[in-house]
């Protein structure tokens, strides 16, 4: 009697899938890297650039800017808790993500490898150069926080070497980037937009959004290479001045 095969096992090209759901603590730390990087690293990117844009109205509306961020109650521990222990395990965990991971752009030029390779080098990016803006603005010569009249001073000074505008430029790029397709994941991982067309849409909204903190960060820069050079405060001794 002839026998009826099964149906052959669906066989699935290499490459990397957009949605990776992972498996068990897996799938846990995957949620929660995704979760972080929309709340609370999103949200303060979001402050961080739009504050930063108050530089283009001048050096006093910046300094007023900065003194009442700095003026926040418990600010080292708001810092502490919803920025830098966020951004570092988003960033530390996307690192081992992007290890786990393969890409395969050159052998499978698809969207979704070509996205996943983007999300993760433009992160990679912004890790680093968030890394050394912190170190810049906070470490190295005045404290800006506990000195907000030397604020617009100190980033001004910064960009004068042409470096450090190319870097600053790069990781704005990268940021805006990596935020706005991060959205799009985020919401095609949470369930909250589904069906390719709704998804096409949404992607069409997070290109925007990126577009917008690409101006308003790029405009930000601009303010503060065209303004007439700002004098450093005169209770900045001269060591802190050496940038």
């Amino acid at each position: 009697m002839a026998t009826t095969a099964g149906p052959a096992a669906p066989t699935q090209g290499k490459g990397v899938a957009p949605l990776r759901a992972g498996q068990g603590h897996s799938f846990l730390l995957r949620r929660l890297h995704s979760l972080t990087g929309i709340i609370p690293i999103g949200a303060f990117l979001v402050e961080h650039f739009f504050s930063n844009f108050v530089a283009t109205q001048g050096p006093s509306a910046y300094t007023k800017q900065v003194a009442l961020l700095a003026g926040l109650p418990f600010v080292f521990f708001l810092e502490l808790c919803f920025i830098w222990i966020p951004i570092a395990f988003h960033g530390l965990y996307g690192f081992y993500i992007w290890y786990r991971g393969e890409t395969n752009v050159g052998d499978y030029p698809w969207m979704g490898n070509w996205m996943y390779a983007a999300q993760r080098w433009t992160g990679a990016i912004a890790f680093f150069y968030m890394g050394w803006h912190v170190w810049s603005m906070r470490f190295n010569g005045v404290h800006i926080l506990t000195n907000s009249a030397a604020a617009f001073w100190k980033v001004q000074n910064e960009l004068r070497h042409p470096w450090a505008v190319a870097f600053y430029f790069v990781g704005i790029i990268a940021a805006s980037w990596h935020f706005g397709y991060g959205i799009w994941l985020f919401c095609a991982k949470w369930g909250i937009v589904t069906g390719d067309r709704a998804r096409r849409r949404l992607g069409v909204v997070c290109v925007l959004i990126a577009a917008v903190f690409i101006t308003v960060g790029s405009a930000t820069m601009v303010a503060f290479l065209t303004s007439p050079p700002v004098p450093p405060p005169t209770n900045i001794s001269s060591e802190a001045q050496t940038p």
